[in-house]
Order: C-alpha cells, then structure tokens, then sequence
C-alpha cells in the first residue's frame, strides 16, 4: 500500500504543478493581447499549444491518477480513512479542487475561442486558489487529528492574507519598473 501512497503523492504533485502553470499560460496569453499584429497572434497561437498539451497530457491524466490511488488507499481501508474527520475536510478540499480544475478548463476553452474576460491580475489571484488548497490539504494529511480547527482556519486565513498581500506587493513593484 506504500507504492500506492506514494503513486497517489506523486501523481498529486503533478496535478498541481499542471494547474500552476496552466494558469500562468492563461496570464501570458492576457497580457498577449497588449502587443501588435502579428506578435499577439503567433504568442497567444504557441501559449493555446502549449494549454493543451500541458492540459491533456499531464495536469488532466495527473487529477484522474491521483483521485484513482487515492480511491484505493480509502477502498483498502474504508473504516480507517471514512472516520477520521481530517479526511473528511480532505475530501471537501479536493471536491472545490475538482471545481477548480473543470473552471481552469473552460478558461482554457475560453483563450482558444478568445472569449476570455480575465484581467492578468486577476488571474493572479486565481492561481493563488489552488495554493490555498495545497496547504490545506497538505496540513490536513500531515497533522490529521492533531490539528485544532480554530487553528487551521486561522492558519488558513492567514496563509491567504499573507498570499494576497504579496500579490499587492508585486504588483506595485511591477509598476515602479515600468
């Protein structure tokens, strides 16, 4: 069950990796839009190319390998892992994940069509969504029922303020460079 747990990581690893990235492309091809013809067609038509290539190939295939070893982990042991309430929260976390990843992909659909109405900036905080719940999800895996609630919601909260506030940091820093 050891290589499963660890297929399952390492499969979770590269989910995140692929919807990291995947949104950084989405930035990229935003801020495309700024240049002249034909500079704005040839980078956004390579950054669609490399969206679904790193969509279809890895982040996709990585999200059904993880929830697959995952499944199995609990199906080996179901009265273990459907009574810790940490799996529970788990399971809530990788549910909004799962909503994450299908909205990455209609905005994936939404560059190719050139439909997308995202700021840069606002794609910014949205790939700092799924870091939320890579914490969250890594703490709850990690702490389990040794985590007090009150504590990983105000460690959750802070994390995010912390993330939106280096955001703002950047961003100013990005302006003063210009």
């Amino acid at each position: 069950m050891l290589y499963v747990k660890a297929l399952h990581v390492i499969f979770m690893v590269s989910w995140f990796a692929g919807l990291f990235y995947m949104v950084r492309l989405f930035i990229y091809f935003v801020e495309a839009d700024g240049f002249e013809e034909p500079k704005k067609s040839i980078l956004q038509e390579q950054l669609g190319i490399m969206q679904k290539r790193l969509w279809w190939i890895i982040t996709t295939p990585a999200m059904v390998l993880t929830i697959v070893f995952g499944t199995w982990m609990i199906l080996d042991q179901p009265n273990y892992y459907l009574s810790q309430p940490w799996m529970h929260m788990k399971l809530g976390f990788v549910f909004l994940l799962l909503i994450y990843h299908f909205y990455c992909q209609k905005m994936m659909r939404q560059c190719h069509a050139g439909t997308i109405g995202w700021t840069s900036g606002k794609l910014r905080l949205w790939n700092e969504v799924a870091t939320l719940f890579l914490v969250a999800i890594v703490f709850l895996v990690i702490l389990k029922n040794s985590m007090n609630w009150i504590y990983g919601t105000l460690g959750f909260f802070g994390v995010a303020i912390l993330l939106m506030l280096g955001i703002q940091f950047y961003k100013k820093m990005r302006k003063t460079r210009s």
